[in-house]
């Protein structure tokens, strides 16, 4: 069985502040994805991964997202 890893995403609002939007186990396939997709759709919205951290603390992968606007 596949092993995963904790994935927390954040908004950035314009204000500059961070907004958790959620937090999934995914699996490897989807974080190596991140490799080639820089847009990912969560819960209806676009968003932009514009960085990540890997907080060795927790084990947890942390995307920062900014909105995309159409």
């Amino acid at each position: 069985m596949e092993q995963g890893i904790g994935v927390i995403l954040f908004e950035k609002m314009v204000g500059g502040e961070l907004r958790q939007i959620e937090e999934r186990s995914w699996s490897m396939n989807m974080v190596a994805a991140l490799e080639h997709a820089n847009y990912l759709v969560v819960q209806g919205r676009e968003f932009e991964a514009v960085e990540g951290r890997l907080n060795v603390d927790t084990g947890k992968l942390e995307l920062l997202l900014v909105p995309m606007h159409s």
